[in-house]
């Protein structure tokens, strides 16, 4: 007897999403929760288990197509199935074989390799861009599931599925809109077309009206890095021993934003209709890398949480981001956010604001600079902040009192644990 394979529920006001992946195939032996379909809502990517084990049946819906909750998106037929492919059971193309049956040979050999094993949209991709064997690789994920992670230190490692002329004739293979250079003659330019990702589209279309609707301005200053640096150097041993978690950068700006964030309130506030909101917590939204890009996951109530607290909650939200597996609840709501692109070598920028929160504090790299202390000339390991912010919230006055805040507390990290 067959069984429906519906979209499950999203998450509050999601009511539709996009089919990015199918994990099975057709008359592919499916376990009960096993994932056989990846989805792509505004804000996260999630899969759609197996309601029962059997056989994956018809697919009802197309790669891109959009669904909408409770809608039916395939069948799961009793039976086993087929059992997966082997990549060692795969005939060796024999030497008098030219090399274009060469090649399609080998894409066939890591096609099948790849389709026996569960992966995510962006692992499978990253192991097709590469050309290796997934069941060569040691997953860390959950269930021993592989993630970006797993491959790219594979990769790294400089183990090879098989040798470099037949890695790129599978690579080729798989993306023949953008043929590998070997294939391309008397210096052709190729082109490549991919559909936007939902949620990418929804941040497009948000940080557009971000644009449009608030007036938004941003103001500067620098920070000298140097007590933090000395505090984090001098406690971050007893302090992973005793939390269990590396003491960073970022659980010192989170306390200090909930500081300045109580001392100039509308930062910390919304607008809405003609009322303006204005929240006695601080649910600070960090923004982490994720396979698919930029996510704001919060944290609630950062304000009375402590340095632990903070640092394991940021930890949490990294892995996660990084295995796909962050829920829509993670990024539901939040009062201000942090952004660092220091992680990436940035060295001053313009943020843009998450509606409907009012400001964005933006964090760049840590370099060496001359700066004038008492009168002389020093180096100090410095820091520029940038806070965007609504101007017909915020006034320019508060901009810069909060601002001073953060540098205050940065500098003399103490009055994070006085309450300065």
């Amino acid at each position: 007897m067959a069984i429906e394979v519906t979209v499950p529920a999203l998450g509050e006001s999601i009511t539709e999403a996009t089919l990015g992946e199918w994990l099975k195939q057709p008359g592919d032996a499916v376990a009960a929760d096993e994932p056989i379909a990846s989805l792509e809502t505004d804000k996260v990517a999630l899969e759609v288990p197996a309601p029962q084990a059997g056989v994956m049946g018809e697919h009802k819906v197309a790669v891109g197509d959009t669904v909408e909750v409770g809608a039916v998106i395939a069948m799961i037929e009793a039976g086993s199935g087929a059992a997966p492919s082997k990549a060692a059971e795969t005939p060796v193309d024999p030497p008098e074989k030219s090399p274009s049956v060469t090649a399609a040979k080998a894409a066939d050999k890591q096609d099948e390799v790849t389709a026996s094993i569960t992966l995510s949209p962006s692992v499978r991709r990253l192991v097709l861009e590469h050309g290796v064997d997934p069941s060569q690789i040691s997953g860390t994920g959950k269930d021993g599931r592989l993630t970006k992670a797993d491959v790219e230190q594979y990769v790294k490692s400089g183990a090879q599925q098989a040798p470099q002329a037949e890695t790129g004739a599978a690579t080729s293979a798989q993306t023949p809109a953008a043929p590998s250079p070997s294939s391309s003659q008397g210096g052709n330019r190729n082109e490549e077309r991919v559909r936007m990702t939902r949620l990418r589209q929804t941040v497009a279309r948000r940080l557009k009206e971000a644009q449009e609707t608030a007036a938004l301005l941003t103001t500067f200053n620098d920070v000298d890095m140097t007590a933090v640096i000395e505090t984090r150097s001098k406690y971050k041993e007893l302090f992973a021993k005793k939390h269990g978690v590396k003491l960073g950068f970022m659980g010192f700006f989170v306390k200090a934003a909930c500081m300045a964030l109580k001392d100039v309130p509308s930062v910390n506030a919304q607008i809405d209709g003609e009322e303006i909101v204005y929240h006695d917590y601080a649910d600070i939204s960090v923004a982490v890398s994720a396979p698919n890009g930029l996510v704001v996951p919060v944290i609630r109530n950062a304000e009375s949480m402590s340095f632990a607290d903070v640092e394991n909650t940021i930890g949490d939200f990294g892995k996660r981001a990084k295995d796909g597996t962050l829920t829509m609840a993670d990024m539901k709501g939040g009062t201000f956010t942090i952004s660092n692109g220091g992680v990436f070598g940035s060295l001053m920028s313009t943020p843009i604001i998450n509606p409907p929160q009012s400001a964005v504090l933006g964090l760049h790299r840590i370099e060496d600079r001359a700066v004038v202390v008492d009168g002389e000339i020093v180096v100090r390991p410095m820091m520029y902040l940038a806070l965007s912010y609504d101007h017909r919230l915020i006034d320019g006055r508060e901009a810069v009192t909060f601002l001073v805040r953060m540098k205050e507390a940065i500098e003399d990290p103490a009055r994070l644990l006085i309450d300065l």
